[in-house]
């Protein structure tokens, strides 16, 4: 998805980390990353899961990638704002392994949400992701 309203540098480092997290690169992932990068997830209003510095987000990103037989991520728009470059998301899964008290393997997951990208020294340096 080209748009050209959008910092092209920082477009691709957007699709860079996606592409790297649909084929399960973690590597690929954290090659986009600055070294104090800060990742959130909110769940609703609430901070679910949150992260600095690659390390953290590294081992995050490998249970994430564990519960997934399948994932992909399609950006739907991006919008540059300030500083920040806010994408909307469609989310598909399907869940590996049944997890305790939640949903069984073979479940898909399907759903829209957005993440907001912020950039330090041609890195991607935060990552709030909502869903």
């Amino acid at each position: 998805m080209t748009n050209p309203a959008i910092d092209p540098a920082r477009q691709a480092l957007i699709e860079a980390y996606i592409d790297a997290y649909n084929r399960f690169d973690i590597e690929g992932m954290l090659a986009t990353l600055s070294d104090d990068v800060r990742f959130e997830h909110h769940s609703g209003d609430e901070v679910s899961v949150a992260t600095d510095g690659k390390a953290d987000l590294e081992k995050l990103a490998r249970v994430g990638a564990a519960m997934f037989a399948s994932r992909h991520q399609s950006v739907v728009a991006l919008v540059e704002e300030g500083d920040t470059v806010a994408a909307t998301i469609d989310f598909h899964g399907e869940i590996a392994e049944d997890i305790p008290d939640g949903p069984r393997a073979g479940t898909v997951v399907e759903m829209r949400g957005s993440s907001e990208f912020a950039f330090s020294g041609g890195r991607i340096c935060r990552v709030v992701d909502k869903a």
